[in-house]
């Protein structure tokens, strides 16, 4: 595992071709997330997450995958969670608290079940973000609540029961996405609150959660830092180091998002400068994984110590 650099990347389609078969043996990422697009059904998806695996000779090499229910469903090929929002479980935890229990781990339980058929051991989930008028539909039904304590209290439920069933975990996008009034897919959205506000409210949910991953937002917080989104700000790091206290491991979301104004190779740069220990990039494009691989450092003791205890989980 020594020789794996500090990055994960998509891949193209249902199989590795031979150009990605080359590149994963020559850069060797920590790991690879799949989308939509690599889905056709469980039996060639679990044949393409064997077929990762044989290169890297290990069981447990991580395989990610955005699986929140809802519209954010890469699983629509085999299954349908269209309507299982997180904004529904929300709903469900302040109105009928047993029945959400019940509903919510039946739910996990599920995803899990499927997620382990395909090869996929790690779920870029919880979204931590809060609901605000206002703001944009990117995060919206993606978020359990506008009120912070329920979005962290069932975002423990969700770290616990997706852990029971041996499927690591990503809290998203810290330290908080849900004020951006833009989609940083296409934009950079600049979030203007002071930083006391913040404390109070988007900051709380992602205190104190015991999951090893967790994913940045690509937003500006101008009051904290004027120039870098999250993902390349020092001082947004820091904070979310010391007074949010996550200590593990902190990937980046997608480079190639246009909320980075950089080239590939400076936002891979810079996100690393800013203390981020994996980088992120999604959109198979191979002329761009090798520049996210070349600009990748090997992984650290420090992503090796935490990339066992993530093994343990699965175990």
């Amino acid at each position: 595992m020594n020789n794996r650099r500090s990055f994960i990347i998509g891949i193209k389609s249902f199989r590795l071709s031979k150009e990605e078969k080359t590149f994963l043996k020559k850069y060797k990422p920590w790991g690879i997330i799949l989308f939509s697009r690599n889905i056709k059904n469980i039996e060639q998806t679990s044949k393409l997450t064997l077929s990762i695996r044989k290169i890297f000779k290990d069981i447990n090499y991580p395989i990610l995958i955005d699986q929140e229910g809802g519209r954010v469903n890469r699983l629509k090929k085999i299954v349908s969670f269209d309507y299982l929002t997180s904004e529904y479980f929300g709903k469900k935890y302040t109105k009928n608290f047993k029945e959400f229990k019940f509903v919510y781990k039946l739910f996990i339980d599920k995803t899990s079940f499927f997620l382990k058929l395909l090869g996929v051991n790690i779920n870029t989930s919880p979204v931590l973000d809060l609901r605000f008028k206002g703001s944009s539909k990117i995060i919206g039904d993606r978020s359990f609540s506008n009120d912070p304590k329920i979005v962290s209290k069932i975002g423990d439920y969700c770290l616990q029961y997706y852990h029971e069933n041996g499927i690591g975990t990503v809290i998203k996008h810290i330290p908080g996405h849900g004020l951006a009034k833009v989609d940083s897919h296409n934009f950079t959205p600049v979030v203007s609150k002071e930083l006391s506000f913040l404390l109070k409210k988007d900051f709380v949910p992602f205190k104190n959660k015991k999951t090893l991953f967790a994913m940045t937002a690509h937003i500006i917080f101008s009051k904290i830092d004027k120039k870098n989104t999250v993902t390349h700000s020092k001082k947004i790091i820091s904070l979310i180091r010391n007074r949010i206290g996550f200590k593990n491991i902190l990937i980046s979301d997608d480079l190639s998002m246009k909320s980075l104004k950089g080239t590939i190779k400076e936002n891979t740069i810079k996100t690393f400068k800013a203390g981020c220990n994996l980088v992120l990039h999604c959109n198979g494009n191979l002329k761009e994984m090798k520049i996210v691989g070349e600009n990748s450092p090997l992984i650290s003791k420090f992503i090796l110590k935490k990339t066992s205890q993530f093994y343990k989980i699965l175990s």
